[in-house]
């Protein structure tokens, strides 16, 4: 559609519309940097948690609305506003819904409640609880579809696969996150058995669960939001804000329960398994800028 729009503005618009659209550019190039700056304040902040045992509430606060803040920049900047309000309802709203549902009933995720150590409910749920779906969905999702594209995956299998591999680029991200939250006191669960080796006090349903809803979420968003296949947005980097996130969550949650929270089994165990994303993902990031240098 756009190689329609662009001709036809060529023949009715030659002169006013290419300045319109160099504006529109520089106005999305701003709120990519902005995307960056948010980011940065995150990994700022994020590096303050071992500082306070793992973490207290403000950090918290400010942490997840920083980050959310930045996906919601970024993807406006880069595939429209009305992606990023795809982003608030499905992975926001989807998240909540999800997030009400279990902790009413136990399904999908197991049987758990929550403390009031997350402040404001919403639903039974911490209003925080949606705006981490929000801000680690878009970096599961830009990371999942770079590396079905460098694998070579086409045709039918593209929209599946992207669904499985997405659900748990971003369910791998949980193997970190219920941990530090359950040693915060922020949650409880009633069973937490059986449950991954080394990951103690946090059960299979839980990820099974996150499975579940991430599968749900992640297919609903690649189907909403466009993919941007040109080769020239790749080598401006437009996408490295949700990369870096997606990288430096997976490394600095290794290091942070391996030396800081007292649970190197933890950064052992989601070492491995968000490794499965995160390590190729680090290797396609190299090799693409290798090949644009």
């Amino acid at each position: 559609m756009s190689l329609l729009d662009g001709t036809a503005s060529h023949h009715s618009e030659p002169s006013s519309r290419p300045a319109r659209g160099a504006g529109t550019v520089s106005w999305n190039r701003g709120l990519v940097t902005l995307a960056w700056m948010l980011l940065a304040a995150t990994i700022g902040v994020q590096i303050a948690f071992p500082l306070t045992g793992g973490g207290n509430l403000p950090l918290t606060v400010a942490s997840v609305l920083l980050l959310a803040s930045a996906s919601l920049v970024h993807v406006a900047a880069t595939r429209g506003v009305a992606a990023a309000l795809a982003l608030v309802v499905v992975a926001g709203g989807g998240g909540l819904i999800a997030e009400s549902v279990g902790v009413s009933t136990g399904f999908p995720f197991g049987t758990y409640e929550y403390t009031d150590g997350l402040g404001l409910k919403v639903l039974g749920v911490p209003v925080l609880v949606p705006l981490a779906w929000i801000m680690m969905s878009w970096p599961a999702l830009v990371v999942t579809r770079r590396l079905i594209r460098a694998a070579g995956v086409a045709g039918r299998w593209v929209r599946p696969t992207t669904a499985v591999v997405g659900a748990y680029a971003l369910t791998a991200w949980d193997v970190f996150l219920d941990p530090q939250m359950v040693d915060q006191g922020n949650w409880a669960w009633r069973y937490p058995t059986p449950a991954l080796p080394g990951v103690a006090e946090i059960p299979l349903t839980n990820f099974a669960g996150w499975l579940l809803v991430s599968f749900l979420i992640v297919a609903t968003l690649d189907l909403l939001i466009r993919r941007d296949e040109n080769p020239d947005t790749d080598r401006a980097g437009m996408d490295a804000v949700p990369v870096t996130a997606y990288l430096w969550t997976y490394f600095s949650s290794v290091m942070a329960h391996a030396v800081f929270f007292g649970r190197p089994s933890v950064a052992l165990t989601g070492g491995l398994l968000m490794g499965v994303i995160a390590i190729p993902l680090l290797v396609v990031e190299i090799r693409s800028r290798r090949a644009v240098s």
